[in-house]
């Protein structure tokens, strides 16, 4: 119950705090965080839950990052459900309480509420085969950070900071194609808020980051057993 609980607050922290800064402060007139800023928001979130619940549950806050830990063999396939439901859920509460916010401000105006999204709905126009490659690979190599970072034996202490900057270097590339996913409870959460065109391409945002979680997953456990054997 800890480990979901932490996952929870986890995930919520990285909604309200990367979306939120996408939502509240990318364009604030003359003082806008912009892509940088919201890509750093992003890593910021992972760094400070890293070191605050990553003794507890592991800090995944990602159903994609549960599922490609399970099959490289570092996580019990027993948790995952409770993992994934946790980390929706926790994601759905922090855009809730984003909402909250803003839409206390009287020019509010959902618009896409940083929701993810390919053709009209990606911020530069990319289509769905551009976005789909996009949030495999990028999740895909997000899972080897996290992977070698973990590993036992990895320099201690390190791992939350290059999972961290790990996951801004992601959102620098990808923001202008998909709003950047790479996990689905993150794009679940802006798209209950948005319904319509967000929900309908939901789908993409769930399927690509666990299909590139899954070929990390496996391809890091290959890596791990040649290693072994050698």
């Amino acid at each position: 119950m800890k480990k979901v609980i932490a996952e929870f607050i986890g995930t919520l922290w990285l909604v309200l705090g990367g979306c939120g800064s996408a939502v509240l402060a990318a364009a604030y007139p003359n003082l806008g965080i912009g892509f940088v800023g919201v890509a750093l928001a992003f890593g910021l979130t992972v760094i400070t839950m890293a070191y605050t619940i990553g003794r507890i549950s592991g800090c995944h806050l990602n159903p994609a990052v549960s599922v490609g830990l399970w099959i490289a063999g570092r996580f019990s396939k027993k948790d995952l459900p409770f993992y994934i439901l946790a980390q929706v859920s926790g994601g759905i509460f922090g855009a809730g309480i984003l909402y909250l916010i803003a839409s206390g401000h009287p020019d509010f105006a959902l618009g896409n509420f940083a929701a993810n999204g390919f053709n009209e709905h990606s911020p530069n126009g990319y289509d769905v085969y551009s976005v789909m490659t996009t949030e495999v690979v990028m999740t895909f190599i997000f899972l080897l950070i996290i992977l070698g970072a973990t590993h036992e034996s990895a320099p201690k202490g390190f791992a939350g900071l290059v999972i961290g900057l790990g996951l801004t270097l992601i959102h620098l590339i990808s923001i202008p194609v998909s709003n950047t996913s790479v996990n689905p409870a993150r794009s679940t959460s802006q798209a209950v808020f948005v319904g319509g065109w967000a929900l309908e391409q939901l789908w993409l945002f769930w399927v690509a980051p666990i299909v590139g979680a899954i070929l990390a997953g496996l391809f890091y456990e290959y890596l791990s057993r040649n290693q072994q054997n050698a």
